[in-house]
């Protein structure tokens, strides 16, 4: 399926682009989520006249995203979880765990924008996180768990 892209979308293309994609892809990804939409000859006519408006927006969302990655880059949250007597959690630290610290923090971080590249934290100590704010803007930050005993 032909699709004209709305906004940059990882290992496809860029805003604008009109690509190839399978027809699932589009129809229960892109399509729904507003990333893409049919290339029909209409269609690319009406994203040619709202070609520069959807261009600034996707700055403005760039700059923004660039914003909060300077605040949040090397930031440390701090979370205690009860552990055993060897440092190893019961249960262990997810990336919603993390992604609610940094909003208690006054961050807007959901839990998809937490990529934890070692799977969830599971001993106490530091770790280091990265948190993709946007597809061409990611930043590492440390989590230290604490082990509480009971």
């Amino acid at each position: 399926m032909q699709i004209i892209l709305l906004d940059k979308v990882v290992n496809l293309g860029n805003l604008g682009e009109v690509v190839k994609v399978k027809d699932g892809y589009a129809r229960n990804f892109l399509i729904p989520s507003g990333r893409a939409r049919r290339a029909t000859a209409s269609a690319k006519q009406e994203f040619e006249a709202k070609r520069v408006e959807l261009e600034k927006a996707a700055g403005v969302k760039l700059a923004e995203s660039q914003a909060l990655g300077e605040k949040l880059g090397g930031t440390t949250i701090k979370l205690t979880q009860k552990a055993g007597v060897d440092g190893r959690l019961f249960g262990s630290v997810t990336n919603s765990d993390i992604a609610e610290e940094l909003t208690k923090q006054g961050y807007k971080v959901v839990k998809a924008q937490v990529r934890m590249p070692n799977g969830p934290i599971k001993v106490v100590g530091d770790s280091t996180v990265s948190v993709a704010l946007h597809t061409d803007v990611a930043v590492d930050i440390t989590v230290s768990v604490y082990g509480e005993t009971t």
